[in-house]
């Protein structure tokens, strides 16, 4: 199954991301030049020893709003910190004087919400008690929808509302489902993206499957043996009409292969069907991207499904490279946070080249980059892929 339409170009009027590489878009910028990564081996109290992960440093500090104080969760406060910097949310009540709040919808994307919360509240049990602490709030915290309803009432927004949670593809597929709002004049502006935040849950669930890097990941390194996961927020105020030259949403494509739970489609088929319905709804040939950032997570299957795909679609003629040597995987939010990478290498004309990867695996045949490279860009194309077969390609570059 794949989704694809005419894609009217969407305006990108704001956007801003807080991951391990740090706070903000400068912070950001300098890590992906200098090839600074955010990996850090874990906690004992992580429960994944000899694993590394990206953890987002001065978290623990962030205090919501008094008036939001149920909403208190890692998460939410992820969510704070990035709305908090960039000048986002000064951007978005900007968007809110023009259009009314109750026409800009938040569409965001998570797969963690506030699950660490409802972990210390049953950590937080008197002995011998079944019931939940009575300062635990679930429908704030670990309920899906907390993270969309924490931050339309952090801006003051009345319109639509919802979460996207389609394991990795969900920063990404808000984008698509924005420009599906939009197009139906249910609103005029969107605040997509996505949270995601460590928890044991997380780290000890993808120990379990054996998916876990023993030091920083390093996709497409011949002798890659995992997945670091992170934590991030990445956030895009989107809007119609963008001006001449600015920098914009140009395409978007999605598919459902459900070939398995967890593992990816082998030869790449549904990755594959959604970078060509991105291509299709921008109305661009392949040979229009200037670079790719893959969804590359390390692991051997996905890594060499990916390469299969863009081999086939693209040959060896584009760049690409994935960037979770620097952040880890940030699973739900991975989709929005590498759309901001995406535009940050359009506007820089950086390609960033895998990091701690001398060279790509042999068997590879598309153009992995291992080191930084200057180049022209126009547009970007960004894949997210997920478990149960979802996949999501976005592209991004000039109206």
């Amino acid at each position: 199954m794949t989704a694809s339409a005419p894609f009217p170009p969407l305006a990108v009027t704001a956007f801003t991301a807080v991951s391990a590489i740090g706070r903000g878009l400068a912070a950001t910028r300098a890590a992906l030049h200098q090839r600074q990564s955010g990996l850090s081996a874990a906690a004992k109290e992580d429960g994944v020893p000899g694993a590394w992960i990206g953890r987002v440093a001065g978290l623990e500090a962030v205090a919501l709003p008094p008036e939001l104080a149920a909403f208190q969760c890692r998460n939410n406060a992820l969510a704070e910190m990035a709305l908090a910097t960039d000048g986002f949310a000064g951007a978005v009540v900007a968007a809110r004087e023009r259009h009314g709040a109750s026409r800009i919808a938040v569409l965001l994307g998570t797969s963690t919400a506030g699950i660490a919360e409802t972990e210390a509240a049953y950590r937080g049990r008197a002995p011998g008690e079944a019931a939940l602490p009575a300062g635990f709030h679930y429908a704030t915290t670990h309920d899906l929808h907390a993270l969309p309803r924490f931050v339309r009432r952090r801006l003051g927004l009345a319109g639509p509302a919802l979460c996207v949670s389609t394991a990795c593809t969900s920063g990404a597929r808000t984008v698509l489902e924005a420009a599906a709002l939009l197009r139906a004049g249910l609103c005029d502006a969107v605040v997509a993206g996505g949270v995601d935040t460590l928890c044991r849950m997380t780290l000890r669930g993808f120990a379990s499957l054996a998916l876990l890097s023993e030091g920083p990941s390093r996709p497409c390194a011949a002798d890659r043996n995992g997945i670091s996961i992170g934590e991030a927020a990445g956030f895009l105020l989107l809007e119609r009409d963008p001006a001449p030259g600015a920098l914009a949403v140009l395409g978007a494509g999605a598919s459902s292969d459900g070939h398995h739970m967890s593992s990816p489609h082998p030869e790449g088929l549904g990755a594959v069907l959604a970078m060509r319905a991105a291509l299709d709804s921008a109305g661009l040939p392949p040979e229009a991207i200037g670079y790719i950032n893959l969804h590359g997570t390390g692991t051997r299957a996905n890594d060499a499904m990916e390469d299969r795909a863009v081999s086939q679609l693209f040959g060896a003629g584009v760049p690409c490279s994935s960037t979770k040597g620097w952040t880890g995987h940030t699973l739900g939010a991975s989709g929005a946070l590498e759309a901001v990478i995406a535009a940050l290498c359009l506007e820089d004309g950086l390609i960033p080249g895998c990091l701690g990867v001398e060279a790509a695996d042999p068997d590879f045949t598309s153009d992995i980059a291992t080191g930084n490279r200057a180049a022209p860009l126009a547009r970007v194309l960004s894949n997210s892929f997920g478990f149960g077969g979802s996949n999501c390609s976005l592209i991004l570059g000039r109206a």
